[in-house]
């Protein structure tokens, strides 16, 4: 891992822990995720590799992003007050993500201290054809865990009614059988 590979690592799990106090759910809250993802994606992510078992190993990790991203998301308080959005990560919230993105930092630094040749025997026993495989899954895992998690809270915030907050049980609905 280079410094610039430590430093969007520890910006991703800095995102959360911003959100641990409670702040305003702002254009912020889903700019610099996406802002960090949008750069990652760039810098890493030149090919999708369709051979062997490639595209199992990014769906799975793919699918496991995914829902690290709505867990994370669902554990996140959102309420409103004073005619404001505020935004909580739970502990559940915080935990999964770093789960998600010290489970890629972990991977990483094992690979490049003595896991390499693991890894190429999976991948050969697997037929996961390259290394670019395993960048591809785990690019898109992180891109989607942030993406699912930072769409479910778009989604739980326009939810929120004024005073209540997302998670609160929705008022009942009258029968229709009343109305006559």
């Amino acid at each position: 891992m280079n410094t610039t590979d430590w430093i969007i690592d520890i910006l991703l799990v800095l995102v959360v822990f911003r959100q641990l106090r409670e702040g305003p759910l702002d254009h912020k809250t889903f700019l610099i995720p996406l802002g960090i993802v949008g750069f990652v994606a760039s810098k890493y992510l030149h090919t999708i590799p369709t051979a062997g078992n490639d595209l199992v190993l990014i769906g799975a990790l793919t699918a496991i992003g995914a829902a690290l991203g709505v867990a994370g998301g669902v554990f996140t308080r959102i309420r409103s007050a004073g005619g404001h959005l505020l935004i909580k990560a739970g502990a559940v919230s915080a935990v999964l993500w770093v789960l998600g993105m010290g489970a890629r930092m972990g991977f990483q630094v094992w690979v490049d201290h003595g896991g390499a040749d693991d890894v190429a025997r999976f991948s050969l026993a697997h037929h996961i054809t390259t290394t670019q495989a395993w960048v591809a899954a785990f690019v898109l895992m992180a891109l989607t865990e942030v993406v699912t998690r930072v769409a479910t809270i778009f989604v739980r915030s326009r939810l929120v009614a004024p005073g209540r907050p997302a998670n609160a049980a929705a008022r009942p609905v009258p029968s229709l059988d009343r109305v006559a």
